[in-house]
């Protein structure tokens, strides 16, 4: 029987909002729907506000969740939430042939046949559950797992899965070398084509060093792409990504970072029989600042064999190159990313945005590629609105360039519109 009068109370709370009670705190929207396993709706803000503590800064990361439930100590709380995400596109004078707007797709020169698409998408909707606690042997904790449908054949794929606790971070989330707070807004799923935006499993441990101070490391898993010839192989990695940055804080909302991260890329020199690792290396300099209504994004990295991290140049062989100028021997290619973007909030309803952003790889010693990329450029302003709580419309105007090492160039252009539903 008290199963049976459990589970109606679930069922009621979802179906009918007045059944259950709404928590008016800031800490979670205004409204959110509680169904609270236990007699005494009292006591709840504290673990209920451990949903905001934990959220991450990332633009298009899920906010907290609507609809919660807390057990009978009011010691957990199982938040259900995510967002429905439809985005409507037009390429125009050249196209990314992408559903996502990535400046190395752009076709060089421009195919005059085929330059402009039309194209839908509701695959970057999300889904997560969220777990969060407080009790005496762990403290504050957190599990998340979230998924989008950006799978094969549009199915469920991980996107983040990890526990958190004590400073510690253990399993799938943005890597330790991304600055999630210092990307400005984009509809564009990818985002600016100069920014460190990879995701990895690693077990991270952040801290803090007084009022303004904070830093992280990490050992994270390894990625690495590369271009090999006759001479040189692909072998398992030996040693994990090492990321790590320190921060200063100040304002409500503004922070300047400087990253740091350490590679081991490890191939085979077929010539000698020989198993070799090269280091890469990169360093990064990141924030944001809030002036008022206006807040200014930026971001510049630089390093050699760190093209896995550049969005625009991630996933395309550029981690380890030839040595042209000693058979069976790799390189570290040496990349660049920049990122700067303004946010204009006219109201706590309607903000505008532009940014830019650069990817840039660098050639040495012998390699070469006629027709080999050469550099991405980003440009993109947007204006977005909530409609209601829950309910936010957005629109979007970009235009990418790609420039090969021949000093070709192709262009492309899109016009986007989204609506994004938050439950």
């Amino acid at each position: 029987m008290k199963k049976r009068v459990l589970i109606l109370m679930l069922l009621m709370g979802s179906l009918y909002p007045g059944f259950t009670k709404a928590q008016e705190d800031t800490t979670v929207e205004k409204g959110a729907f509680i169904c609270i396993l236990g007699k005494d709706h009292k006591g709840n803000d504290e673990i209920i506000g451990l949903f905001k503590e934990t959220q991450l800064p990332h633009f298009q990361d899920p906010r907290a969740p609507r609809f919660l439930l807390i057990d009978q100590k009011r010691k957990v709380a199982l938040g259900i939430g995510g967002y429905v995400k439809m985005t409507v596109s037009s390429d125009f004078k050249g196209i990314s042939d992408d559903l996502d707007f990535i400046p190395y797709d752009i076709s060089v020169p421009n195919n005059h046949r085929d330059n402009g698409q039309y194209q839908m998408d509701v695959f970057t909707s999300r889904l997560f559950l969220k777990l969060v606690g407080n009790n005496h042997a762990l403290g504050k904790y957190t599990a998340y797992l979230e998924t989008d449908f950006r799978g094969p054949h549009h199915t469920l794929r991980l996107r983040q899965a990890y526990v958190s606790m004590k400073g510690f971070l253990l399993g799938m989330s943005w890597s330790t070398f991304s600055d999630l707070a210092a990307l400005p807004p984009t509809i564009d799923f990818n985002g600016p084509n100069g920014n460190t935006d990879l995701r990895n499993v690693q077990l991270r441990y952040e801290f803090s060093m007084g009022k303004h101070w904070k830093a992280a490391v990490a050992a994270e898993a390894p990625d690495v792409t590369g271009t090999f010839s006759d001479e040189t192989s692909q072998i398992h990695q030996r040693m994990p990504d090492i990321p790590m940055w320190i921060q200063f804080n100040w304002g409500k909302n503004s922070h300047i970072r400087a990253s740091g991260l350490l590679r081991g890329l490890s191939y085979r020199n077929d010539l000698l029989e020989k198993n070799k690792m090269k280091m890469g290396w990169g360093v990064q300099l990141s924030g944001l600042a809030g002036l008022g209504p206006l807040t200014f994004f930026y971001q510049g990295t630089y390093g050699k064999g760190i093209a896995q991290y550049i969005s625009d140049v991630s996933g395309n062989n550029l981690d380890l190159v030839p040595n042209t100028e000693r058979p069976g021997q790799l390189q570290p290619m040496p990349v660049l990313g920049v990122v700067g973007g303004l946010q204009w909030t006219i109201s706590p309803k309607f903000f505008v945005s532009a940014n830019y952003s650069l990817a840039h790889a660098y050639y040495e010693k012998g390699f070469t590629v006629p027709d080999g990329y050469r550099q991405g450029q980003y440009i993109c302003t947007n204006a977005f609105m909530n409609l209601t709580k829950e309910c936010m419309l957005g629109v979007e105007y970009l235009h990418g360039i790609r420039e090969d090492l021949n000093k070709e160039k192709g262009h492309a252009n899109r016009i986007q519109a989204m609506i994004q539903y938050n439950f």
